[in-house]
Order: C-alpha cells, then structure tokens, then sequence
C-alpha cells in the first residue's frame, strides 16, 4: 500500500518541485529522529490543548514520516477536557475530507494511500465550522503561514469551512518553515506551525 505521506502528487512546476525534495528529506530521516521530533511535537501541542481547552478540535493520524507519530490521536484526547470531542479525518473519493469522532486507537481501521481512519459515523464535511483547535499535515509552511501539503487539495478545501478565529496549526519536521513558499489563490494559510526545536511559532498571516 501506498505510503501517502511520502509520496507527492502530480502537480506542475515549482510547487512539485518542492514536494519531491521535502518528501526526500523525510526520507532519510533515521527511526531515532522520528522518534525524537514525534515527541517534541506531541509535547508542544499538548500543553497548547490544555492552555485552549478546545470543546471541538481536530487531529489526523501522521504515517510514514510525518511528525507527530503514529500515536498522536490518542495524546490529544488525553489533553482534552472531559466531554470534548477530537474529529479525525477521513478522506472521500473526490479527495474532500469528511469527519467522525476519534474513539481510540481500537477504532481505527486501514484506509487508502496507507493512512488510517476513524470508523465512527461520518458527519459531513461541514462538521469542522465549529471547531476551536486545528492540527494539520504539511510538508512545509512559509512564515506568511503559506502552506504547502500534498496536492490532493483536500486541507485547503476543508480549511475553508473552519471559523475564522480556530487556532490552525500545522506539524513539521526541523527546517520545513521556510521564508516563502509557491502559492495559488486557492492555497489557505494556517496561523502557526509546530517543530521539534522551535516548538509552537505564531505566524504572520497575510
């Protein structure tokens, strides 16, 4: 199966390029700096879910060499507040995201492109317009909160429903904030980014 993090999308020009050697460098990353960023970042977001208190917020299951670590669903459930709600993604045919609620790790089943799935009730892609806290996949992001995913367009599109005033946070690994990024007028900014060493970073939106 398809490792859908570690594998670009087919897009043109500079954006592709860019993917191709971000996903290189994931690559090459050995287990124990996985290991490590995955705990650094867990961390960080942890005390940020506490200091939100979040009713509703979202999550995703990183694989392959995304930060975060397998795990990372059910970190953020044990920050939450009792009776909040993690939704987690789950990817339709059209590339569009749908959401159910994160239940733990038992119920998450094998997906296409090798990610795994929340197997809850699907509750339609407009679930996120109440959420507070926003974690997200990238392969990079740009300090004016540009960022660059996998080519699918499936986190601009659901990006695009969430308030204006949710916490959207991006996970990366150590020199993925990068000072500009390519970008097109459908590409969404998120407001902060994560890192193993430079911890959470408030960006410049524009």
């Amino acid at each position: 199966m398809t490792d859908f993090s570690d594998e670009a999308e087919e897009a043109p020009g500079a954006k592709r390029d860019t993917r191709v050697e971000l996903l290189a460098r994931r690559r090459a990353l050995g287990a124990g700096e996985r290991a490590a960023a995955a705990t650094a970042v867990a961390g960080t977001l942890v005390d940020l879910v506490r200091r939100l208190r979040p009713r509703r917020m979202t999550g995703y299951v990183p694989v392959g060499s995304e930060p975060g670590g397998p795990d990372l669903p059910e970190v953020l459930r044990s920050a939450l507040s009792p009776g909040a709600e993690l939704l987690l993604p789950v990817l339709r045919d059209d590339l569009d995201l749908d959401w159910a609620g994160y239940s733990g790790p038992a119920a998450l089943v094998a997906a296409g492109r090798g990610i795994r799935e929340p197997v809850g009730p699907r509750l339609g892609r407009s679930a996120v317009a109440g959420v507070e806290l926003v974690v997200v996949p990238a392969l990079a992001v740009d300090r004016q909160g540009i960022r660059l995913g996998r080519g699918g367009g499936s986190y601009d599109r659901a990006l695009a429903r969430m308030p204006a005033g949710a916490w959207t946070v991006a996970l990366l690994h150590d020199g993925e904030l990068v000072d500009r990024l390519p970008a097109e007028p459908h590409d969404r900014p998120v407001r902060a980014v994560v890192t193993p060493t430079g911890g959470l970073q408030v960006l410049t939106t524009p």
